[in-house]
């Protein structure tokens, strides 16, 4: 009997769980099996694949670098298998599993809230996993079919990727009403020279997407606090006496003070994104049909 002839679609499914899960028991509950039968399944593909695919840790199982590459053609695999057997409308009210979507921390704040809501109304029984969004390891991710959706701004995507351009945005200098700035008209050197708290989720350090910008003025920011994401910068802003450059649509509801500047920042896209095997999934392209695009 051929390698091939000792497959079948059961244990291709219970491969892509475990290297999502990475945890036997809970690849087990996301397919309604028992655990003893994913480790069936999995002896068999050992056995096919002759190698051991994956290996035991502390809670789980680590993928070996064979079954990390496999799973890039079990994935596509899948998604051919559904495309063929799919019905031709597909019926967001009864499908099942699980979607994940990793999100910047302004992404989770401005996009993600209605979007979510449009899939409990529309789709009952999906599963949605946020996750939050980490530069170095996206493309991993994406290709271990561990994310189905980024949705962040265009540097941070692979150029490679099919993208959805939500809509344009753009940075607002702001502080607290009780910083010293917000009883002047300031310069743009002395909105530099201010202290300034930036978001920096990816990589923690002093460095921010303004810098650029403030280069072209031969300026450079005083920058004073690092935090690891927008939501917790306006707390800061209100127990100092300091600045920061935020999205626009991130700062409607807070009780900040815009700074107005001389110069003003580009504006930015944001988008959503994801790896070209799913371009014909039905249920990834429903999702992101659900994005609000401007």
């Amino acid at each position: 009997m051929s390698k091939l002839d000792r497959l079948d679609i059961k244990q291709l499914r219970v491969f892509q769980a475990l290297i999502r899960e990475e945890n036997a028991s809970k690849a087990a509950h996301q397919l309604g099996l028992t655990q003893q039968a994913v480790s069936e399944h999995l002896k068999k593909l050992r056995d096919v694949f002759d190698d051991r695919l994956f290996v035991r840790k502390t809670n789980g199982f680590v993928p070996t670098p064979f079954a990390q590459t496999l799973s890039v053609g079990v994935d596509k695999l899948l998604v051919d298998f559904n495309s063929l057997i799919a019905t031709t409308s597909f019926e967001p009210s009864t499908v099942k599993g699980t979607f994940v979507i990793a999100a910047t921390d302004y992404a989770q704040q401005v996009v993600l809230p209605k979007l979510i809501a449009k899939l409990r109304r529309e789709s009952p029984y999906l599963k949605v996993i946020v996750r939050d969004f980490e530069i170095d390891k996206l493309h991993d991710w994406m290709e271990s079919g561990k994310v189905n959706l980024a949705i962040a701004f265009p540097d941070y995507i692979p150029d490679s990727y099919p993208v959805v351009r939500l809509f344009k945005e753009s940075h607002v200098c702001v502080a607290s009403s009780h910083a010293a700035i917000t009883q002047s008209q300031p310069t743009l050197a002395e909105v530099a020279s201010y202290p300034t708290i930036i978001a920096s989720p990816s990589r923690p350090n002093f460095k921010g997407s303004i810098d650029t910008w403030f280069a072209q003025f031969g300026l450079k920011r005083n920058v004073v606090i690092s935090a690891p994401c927008f939501s917790i910068v306006p707390m800061y802003l209100n127990t100092t006496d300091s600045i920061a450059f935020l999205p626009s649509r991130a700062i409607n509801s807070l009780d900040l003070v815009e700074i107005p500047l001389t110069e003003t920042p580009e504006s930015f896209d944001v988008i959503a994104a994801w790896h070209p095997r799913y371009n014909e999934d039905p249920l990834q392209k429903w999702v992101a049909s659900l994005l609000d695009v401007e």
